[in-house]
């Protein structure tokens, strides 16, 4: 089995910044692409941005140039660093894992954490 821890979430004013965590831990070979997705209330959850193993990346538009992903293999911990944010940022956002187990390959979700932006 595989964890996804969350932290980073909170409450922030428009044009502030977070920083997102995410660890994974269990029995893991290798993860492959991580990933951040959020939903808001009432709507579906969506793509935020994703990274491979090999660093390359791929953002939602309505994040590109405002979120920064990035990962720390050696950790098994993926990063949302999120600047400029806007009030429609407010989410749940999702760590997401494709993870290699004893087993097979499996993807993997974490709790969700909370970000609220508003004024």
């Amino acid at each position: 089995q595989v964890q996804l821890v969350e932290s980073g979430g909170g409450l922030v004013q428009p044009g502030g910044s977070l920083r997102l965590s995410c660890a994974a831990s269990g029995s893991i070979f290798s993860i492959n692409a991580m990933g951040w997705y959020r939903q808001a209330p009432g709507a579906q959850r969506e793509l935020v941005a994703t990274i491979t193993s090999g660093g390359s990346t791929n953002y939602a538009d309505s994040v590109k140039g405002r979120f920064t992903i990035s990962r720390d293999n050696a950790k098994n911990t993926v990063y949302l660093q999120m600047n400029s944010l806007k009030p429609e940022d407010t989410a749940v956002y999702y760590c997401n894992a494709d993870a290699s187990v004893v087993g097979g390959r499996w993807n993997y979700w974490g709790q969700g954490t909370q970000v609220t932006v508003s004024s």
